[in-house]
């Protein structure tokens, strides 16, 4: 799939930095908001940005490398905290509610059926990838489905007024396809890659390194992104990848969570360079790779609260940060609108 992401106004920079500068305050003094709100003004291409009905999709989906042992949980917690999110008693739920997130359920490829009753999203493409470590974890064909659909499903948020996404994802054994995928995308060493994940001991991290290693020196593909993360991606990865493309080319601000969401975009700004222009990393996250990751993309984190849940949490959690940046340059009084004396006017005088 081909993604027509344009590179968004940067003739407005100049021009939101001048609102803000003479915002009722001394200049740079509200930090990383400032940057946050030139960000978001140039996406939308005005002066007044807004930030309609936010959504978090977390997609879902299960990973054959599961059943190789390199995550100390069985491969049914997948379904089972989706059961959770569906019950509303997950912590994205929690944060969803708190900051008027709207919280979309995925199933990408879990290996189990959901009744129609508890409204998951259905996007399956088959009941979980196969084990990487000897073979791929999916054709091609699936490949281009699940980059297919998580646009589809990004597509249809927009149409109904959505103009801020976030991404989160469950499903067990996907930080070892994160893992592998900085490795090879961003030709960090597999060591510095691979972390506990959900848990693991001393010895448990030592034997999920091994069991990576070995995948990867079985790997016989090329040096595609398309390539790799076919080989070692996960529905829900993909999907996520698919999903931010059409969300930059449809000029949505993108919150970029942790350590698999990341992924998905080192991933997908190897397809299309673009996407980080409409891309906000919200927090990072205590997985050991994700300083690499946001390293290799040049990116700083809004947040660093020792967070790695994974599920969108730190999108989540970061919104209101964002939200504040919007209303303090469309809220906040300049100096000449307060009748407040300022540096320039002082100097002149």
């Amino acid at each position: 799939m081909n993604f027509d992401i344009k590179t968004p106004q940067k003739e407005l920079i100049e021009q939101l930095q001048h609102k803000i500068d003479f915002k009722t305050k001394p200049i740079g003094s509200l930090g990383m908001l400032e940057q946050l709100a030139v960000k978001i003004g140039c996406i939308q291409n005005t002066l007044s940005p807004e930030l309609n009905k936010p959504v978090i999709m977390v997609f879902a989906g299960d990973h054959g490398i599961a059943l190789d042992g390199v995550s100390p949980y069985p491969q049914e917690v997948t379904w089972q905290m989706v059961a959770n999110f569906m019950a509303g008693g997950a912590a994205i739920n929690v944060f969803g509610r708190q900051n008027g997130i709207d919280i979309q359920i995925v199933d990408a490829g879990v290996n189990y059926d959901f009744d129609k009753d508890w409204n998951v999203i259905d996007a399956k493409i088959a009941h979980g990838t196969q084990s990487y470590l000897n073979g791929p974890a999916m054709n091609k064909e699936q490949f281009t489905k699940a980059l297919a659909k998580g646009a589809e499903l990004v597509q249809k948020a927009h149409k109904n007024g959505t103009n801020i996404i976030g991404f989160g994802e469950m499903g067990i054994a996907n930080t070892s396809s994160a893992a592998v995928l900085l490795h090879l995308l961003a030709k960090v060493d597999l060591k510095e890659c691979v972390g506990r994940g959900t848990g693991w001991d001393d010895e448990g991290l030592k034997r999920k390194y091994e069991i990576l290693k070995s995948a990867v020196e079985n790997y016989k593909g090329d040096d595609s992104v398309e390539d790799i993360f076919t080989h070692f991606g996960g529905f829900e990865i993909v999907m996520i990848a698919g999903a931010m493309l059409k969300a930059a080319e449809l000029k949505m601000t993108i919150m970029v969570d942790g350590f698999i969401i990341t992924s998905a975009l080192l991933a997908a700004s190897k397809m299309n360079a673009n996407i980080l222009e409409y891309c906000i990393f919200t927090h990072k996250s205590n997985e050991n790779g994700h300083k690499h990751m946001l390293e290799h993309l040049q990116a700083n984190a809004i947040l660093d609260l020792g967070m790695r849940l994974g599920e969108g949490t730190g999108a989540a959690v970061a919104y209101p940060i964002i939200e504040s940046a919007v209303n303090f340059l469309n809220q906040m009084a300049s100096f000449e609108d307060a009748g407040v004396s300022n540096s320039d006017q002082i100097v002149s005088e």
